[in-house]
């Protein structure tokens, strides 16, 4: 298994968020976590790629112990993460964006050309300031800057937020084509049923900080399973 959490709990401060989740994630497989906006979806990814600590349990990467390793050395392990809302530098150039993807899979500039292959864009659009980018071409970006990176393992943060409906069904053939063409196990915190439907395996649904359900590849088809656990009351 490339990901397997046990017990873990985090948050800010004294305050724990994430609270006892125990998951695994199989390899090449494509895992959603879902749940309603606050029950610490995004904590969960910020704890999983090193940005938060662990206040308790493990997180193991390919049968390595990563719980208290700094998020530099977990991008070098191949953990690659696009937060929500992409986090680029949008000051910078298309290709200085590619470059910083680049340093901090710790690699070198050997994946270019695979970047293009998925996103032929970017190589078109080098120079331009990434911030004068549209939303679609703005996340082949960000999508583009981890992949640059040679990552094993990528944890995608609501890559449908602020997109058009037909650039999300693009979205999911991109992650489609990650798993198969590349071999990358995904992690992806979605509310876009389609995108679910369309990239998940399996999912699992989080409130409060905990996993309270799992659903099959079969469950997540069936749209109002998804949408009950999405309108879970408080």
């Amino acid at each position: 298994m490339p990901l397997n959490v046990s017990n873990l709990y985090s948050g800010y401060g004294r305050v724990r968020i994430v609270q006892d989740v125990t998951m695994s994630v199989g390899e090449g497989e494509i895992l959603a976590v879902i749940g309603r906006n606050g029950v610490g979806k995004t904590t969960l990814m910020k704890t999983l790629v090193g940005l938060l600590g662990t206040l308790h349990g493990t997180i193991e990467f390919r049968d390595q112990d990563i719980s208290r390793m700094h998020a530099s050395r977990r991008a070098r392990l191949g953990i690659g993460y696009v937060p929500q809302g992409r986090g680029l530098f949008t000051r910078l150039s298309v290709g200085d964006n590619l470059v910083m993807g680049e340093r901090v899979g710790g690699i070198g500039a050997t994946n270019r050309r695979r970047v293009f292959q998925f996103f032929p864009i970017l190589e078109e659009r080098l120079s331009q300031k990434a911030g004068s980018l549209s939303g679609g071409e703005q996340q082949q970006l960000a999508f583009g800057r981890i992949l640059a990176g040679h990552p094993e393992l990528i944890l995608l943060d609501e890559p449908s937020e602020g997109i058009q409906p037909n650039i999300v069904q693009e979205i999911g053939r991109i992650i489609q084509r990650l798993r198969h063409e590349e071999g990358l196990t995904v992690v992806i915190v979605e509310q876009n049923l389609e995108l679910i439907h369309a990239v998940a395996d399996r999912c699992i649904v989080m409130d409060k900080g905990k996993i309270i359900a799992e659903l099959t590849a079969d469950e997540i088809k069936e749209p109002e399973v998804a949408k009950r656990y999405l309108a879970i009351a408080t």
